[in-house]
């Protein structure tokens, strides 16, 4: 039940920002003075709608989207005489700029509110905590075991006549790893990679009580499961000690009051829009895992989600109590999408703008070779490149709502 009222909640959640979306277009457009026809939420029949003044707003019955009328959007846009004045392509370019950007400004300021929210509340992800150890100093000893699945490589248990050769060699606790050899070693990370690319007995230089000491570790090679530099995984034969390091103690959530947590907010929405950009970036080359997850390939649970994912997940993370999941999925939605939204590509509001910016640019450069203004970009000419990109974007959709129905992202085990 909690799952199902996740899921809804989550839902509702994209419905507001879908509904927040619009609204920025038409609270800008009207402050500019030109005409709203229409505002409403959602595509196909109308529910219901009213008139307010000169635009109808209402709401139809599948909330999978929205739209904003504004008369005159383009110059081949069909306009009442009364309308021709106010037609959204006679206004200036950063008037134009402003009202086609509100939309995406509306997601940043919902995300902005909502991990200000959680800041006073839950509280904000902690960095350092989720920080990997640093120093290679040595917090405890065990074995080292095979480890192909990701089952296997979650159980911690010992089996029985597993070696221990981090243990065996007299590696002990807050011994500091100076280098592994002959290697200089500064972190964690680095040791790592000079074990694994060990094998027998292979010479090392511990910290002690302010004395260094000389061992000698005889390191064996293990299948294990691990990452190939792309964020995927594979299997390796690999070196290993039995040697876990110094745990971050960090607290994973930091919560603020309400002042201070405007500074927290700010700081993490950087972070947020520096994931985004990253995620943005690595889009296209997951859409091939996304189709092999549909045949029946492992779901890579950084693949692209559909709304039907994100909403899934949604109400997981509800199911199991963890509303700092689910309020923080809900945040990173609304600035992936309105990033995306930004995107120089028709039909994306980035699209317009970048058209309203060229014809700038293109006067800009006629008038200084006295020229008159060129006249507004015929969009007919750009109507196949904006059928394939359309053509795409659906075909991707498609595809990730498919996978997230057949092979859904599993963040919880």
């Amino acid at each position: 039940m909690v799952f199902i009222l996740g899921i809804v909640l989550f839902a509702l959640g994209i419905c507001l920002s879908v509904a927040l979306h619009e609204a920025g277009h038409m609270w800008a457009a009207k402050a500019f003075g030109m005409k709203v026809r229409r505002y409403f939420v959602g595509f196909g029949p109308t529910i219901f709608s009213f008139r307010r003044g000169e635009t109808e707003y209402g709401l139809k019955w599948i909330p999978l989207g929205g739209f904003c009328d504004i008369a005159g959007m383009t110059a081949l846009d069909e306009v009442t005489p009364e309308e021709s004045k106010r037609a959204m392509w006679r206004f200036k370019t950063w008037k134009r700029t402003v009202v086609m950007s509100a939309g995406s400004a509306m997601h940043f300021i919902l995300g902005f509110v909502i991990l200000y929210l959680m800041a006073v509340t839950m509280g904000l992800p902690n960095p350092a905590a989720q920080a990997a150890p640093t120093e290679a100093v040595i917090s405890a000893t065990s074995c080292a075991r095979a480890a192909t699945t990701v089952e296997q490589l979650n159980d911690t248990a010992c089996p029985p006549g597993a070696p221990t050769p981090a243990k065996t060699a007299g590696l002990q606790a807050g011994d500091k790893v100076v280098s592994v050899a002959g290697k200089p070693i500064k972190t964690w990370r680095e040791m790592l990679a000079a074990v694994q690319v060990a094998s027998g007995p292979t010479p090392f230089v511990v910290e002690r009580n302010g004395q260094q000491v000389n061992l000698t570790v005889d390191v064996p090679r293990v299948q294990r499961l691990v990452a190939d530099g792309s964020n995927n995984t594979t299997v390796k034969d690999v070196g290993m000690i039995g040697a876990s390091p110094v745990q971050n103690t960090a607290p994973p959530l930091l919560t603020y009051g309400p002042v201070d947590a405007i500074g927290g907010t700010l700081s993490f929405t950087g972070t947020m829009f520096s994931e985004t950009a990253k995620r943005l970036i690595e889009f296209p080359s997951r859409i091939p895992a996304v189709v092999e997850s549909i045949f029946g390939g492992e779901r890579d649970p950084n693949t692209p989600v559909s709304v039907v994912g994100a909403s899934r997940i949604g109400g997981e993370a509800a199911e199991r109590g963890l509303w700092e999941i689910f309020v923080l999925l809900l945040a990173s939605l609304n600035f992936f999408i309105g990033v995306f939204n930004l995107l120089p590509l028709l039909p994306l509001d980035g699209g317009h703008i970048a058209v309203v910016w060229y014809e700038r640019v293109r006067d800009w450069f006629r008038k200084l070779r006295g020229k008159a203004a060129g006249g507004p970009v015929d969009y007919t000419k750009l109507s196949a490149v904006t059928m394939v990109l359309v053509f795409i974007g659906g075909a991707v959709t498609l595809l990730t709502v498919t996978a997230d129905i057949v092979n859904p992202v599993k963040l919880f085990q």
